[in-house]
């Protein structure tokens, strides 16, 4: 069910730390980047909140290129990002939406790795089968993805292209195996210029997935939410 809020946008001007740079390798292991520090304050009734995630469950244990582990929910199979979304859902009274392709991923692994280092090379934009209903009507968009070859997976481009998200608020969450967001919030905020893009956001490691209801509302409340 929907919670409405107003959202009040405090922006504290940061310096811009040096992010983590792109590898090649499917799964990079530096330190997330550097984030400023931004706090978001919710008054008492306004805006409509949309949590939109793009997730690769794989049938062989494994979620996504960065190699995080699935989660077993009351026997439900989820991706990773999945779990978070569904977390954040709870906590603000968002709308869940899943980013999904018309075409499907591989269930495994390594043929999901190389799928996914082919697409990022031929700079692919997957057609997505769904889109946002009233997208007019949403103020806040909490956006969730693994970190898929030190970049955003390329359905999320597709996302962000295709999308006008220009004066709403953004705030990416993303699962990693390491590498935290790497420079993703950068291309957040190139791809959608006109939106706020909050650089406080939610980086959670594959190692810690199960375990990341306290993390998740903890964050939350610095927010303001």
């Amino acid at each position: 069910m929907k919670r409405r809020m107003n959202w009040m946008i405090a922006l504290a001007l940061a310096c811009v730390m040096s992010g983590c740079a792109g590898q090649d390798a499917p799964v990079t292991n530096s330190a997330p980047a550097d984030r400023s520090n931004v706090e978001v304050q919710a008054e008492a009734d306004g805006a409509n909140v949309l949590v939109a995630y793009f997730t690769v469950p794989e049938t062989d244990g494994t979620d996504t290129v960065s190699s995080a582990s699935r989660v077993v929910v009351d026997g439900e199979v989820l991706g990773n990002t999945q779990y978070i979304a569904q977390l954040i859902a709870q906590e603000t009274g968002g709308t869940l939406f899943a980013i999904e392709t018309e075409q499907t991923y591989p269930g495994s692994h390594d043929p999901l790795l190389e799928f996914a280092y082919n697409e990022r090379a031929e700079d692919a934009r997957p057609a997505l089968s769904a889109q946002i209903e009233k997208l007019d009507q949403i103020d806040v968009i909490f956006l969730g993805y693994p970190n898929w070859n030190a970049d955003l997976p390329m359905p999320l481009y597709t996302f962000l292209e295709e999308n006008d998200l220009s004066q709403k608020t953004i705030i990416p969450f993303v699962t990693h195996g390491g590498s935290g967001f790497s420079r993703t919030i950068q291309t957040i905020q190139s791809l959608q210029p006109d939106a706020t893009v909050i650089e406080n956001g939610l980086s959670v490691s594959r190692n810690d997935v199960s375990d990341a209801q306290a993390e998740v509302s903890s964050w939350i409340a610095d927010l303001g939410i």
